[in-house]
């Protein structure tokens, strides 16, 4: 399992995920109930263990912060020898959404979603796991299924991406990143 803990002057964000689970579940505690609804989602369709704790003035704030803490815990939860790319394609009621998905470290996004606080979401995600991640909405009316056939896509496709492979699937061979906490320096 991977922690991250996100603290700013608007919200209050800890994380615990846990990729390739046998049995996924979802532990989320927050004050905006579609969010949470959406996180179970995800963790489902994930096959990932997901544990969030998060709070915050304004749903917007806690939106973006989620996204941003999930997609840091999942920089370092995915394996470098993972499948790497995936796609899933959602139907739910009225809406029908794609999702193409790279894992690779390089982030991009492409929506856009109806609802701006979650096309946000998205784009902060792929951000925040440098992911490149599109998003093609192929039809729907109904801005609610819409979003959650775009969650269930993004966790689908995780769950494919993230799964374990046995080469580092990139022409370049394995990128060795350096990091380092800078502290009193």
């Amino acid at each position: 399992m991977i922690e991250i803990h996100r603290r700013t002057s608007e919200t209050d964000v800890r994380v615990r995920l846990g990729l390739n689970a046998r049995e996924p579940r979802a532990e989320i505690t927050t004050t905006e109930p579609f969010l949470k609804h959406m996180l179970e989602t995800l963790a489902r369709y994930a096959g990932a263990n997901l544990q969030i704790d998060a709070s915050g003035d304004l749903d917007h704030h806690l939106v973006e912060d989620v996204a941003i803490t999930i997609g840091l815990a999942c920089l370092e939860a995915i394996p470098g020898t993972c499948v790497r790319y995936a796609e899933a394609t959602m139907p739910m009621d009225d809406a029908l959404v794609q999702v193409v998905l790279d894992v690779g470290g390089r982030h991009y996004y492409e929506g856009p979603l109806p609802d701006p606080r979650w096309d946000h979401f998205a784009r902060s995600l792929a951000e925040n796991a440098r992911w490149t991640l599109h998003v093609c909405v192929l039809r729907g009316i109904d801005r609610h299924h819409i979003v959650e056939a775009a969650i269930k896509a993004i966790g689908l496709a995780l769950r494919r991406a993230a799964a374990e492979g046995d080469v580092v699937f990139s022409t370049k061979g394995a990128v060795a990143i350096e990091r380092r906490t800078l502290a009193d320096e």
